[in-house]
């Protein structure tokens, strides 16, 4: 399949139009490969050390969901990562393209794979969009789980450096219903609330944040950026895989930007 062939095929599932103002979908990068059989890396984030790896192995296609371009630059000079990022790809005729805000709501997207992973029922979009997609899922656990095997299915599951959660007087809680939502998710509290989840799994939550769904009687859990967006990137690759590329992997240099010390 050529790049033009694979890009029409995701556009017509996750369209570029749907992301929001403030984004930025859709190509990054196009050194005129456009009709070269796509080999495909997949990635979060689409970084120098995702770049060498696709030199390294001869891909065309650097597929992210994070943008390379979010703040439009007003220069590119020697020694800045955007501009080395730029010189690399036409050098070594490699495109960047992203899909983020329209992927996070279609199905098997961001959100619809962190449901998939807690095994939700009845799920839903915290906030429908169009056709039934939506920012985010809410749905039931079955069978339901207390606040401490939650913590335990998704510490195994997504495999955090970090789990934090808001504070709880009794890990013994029953839970039935959460809601999820890969990446920076702590805009949607409100939503949440109404959607009537005990717990919210997202990421990059700020202290107040925690406050706030203390006080709003929701259970907060921020299991990282990386961590909570991931899996959707190997989901993706699953569905490159099952059209025939003549290549297509996982990076395995994308990175979670964040250490811990023990």
């Amino acid at each position: 399949m050529k790049i033009a062939d694979l890009i029409t095929w995701f556009e017509a599932w996750a369209n570029p139009a749907w992301c929001e103002s403030w984004d930025n979908c859709g190509w990054q990068i196009e050194p005129g490969v456009l009709q070269e059989k796509a080999r495909v890396l997949v990635c979060l984030t689409p970084t120098l050390a995702v770049m060498q790896e696709a030199i390294a192995l001869n891909a065309n296609l650097i597929f992210a969901h994070h943008p390379l371009i979010f703040t439009p630059p007003k220069s590119l000079r020697t020694g800045e990562a955007i501009a080395e990022m730029v010189r690399l790809s036409f050098t070594h005729n490699i495109a960047i393209y992203t899909a983020h805000t329209n992927f996070d709501q279609v199905q098997d997207g961001t959100a619809d794979v962190l449901a998939q992973i807690l095994e939700l029922k009845e799920v839903t979009p915290i906030v429908p969009t169009q056709g039934g997609l939506g920012y985010g899922r809410v749905g039931l656990l079955e069978p339901f789980l207390t606040l401490q095997e939650l913590l335990a299915t998704i510490q195994t599951r997504l495999v955090p450096p970090n789990l934090i959660f808001s504070p709880s007087a009794d890990l013994q809680q029953t839970i039935s219903r959460v809601a999820v939502l890969g990446g920076s998710g702590a805009s949607f509290i409100s939503a949440v609330v109404k959607s009537g989840a005990q717990a919210y799994l997202t990421s990059d939550c700020k202290f107040h944040q925690f406050q706030e769904s203390r006080d709003r009687n929701l259970i907060l859990i921020d299991a990282g950026h990386y961590a909570t967006e991931r899996p959707a990137c190997d989901r993706l690759v699953q569905k490159f895989q099952s059209l025939n590329l003549d290549w297509v992997q996982l990076s395995q240099k994308d990175e979670d930007f964040r250490q811990f010390f023990a």
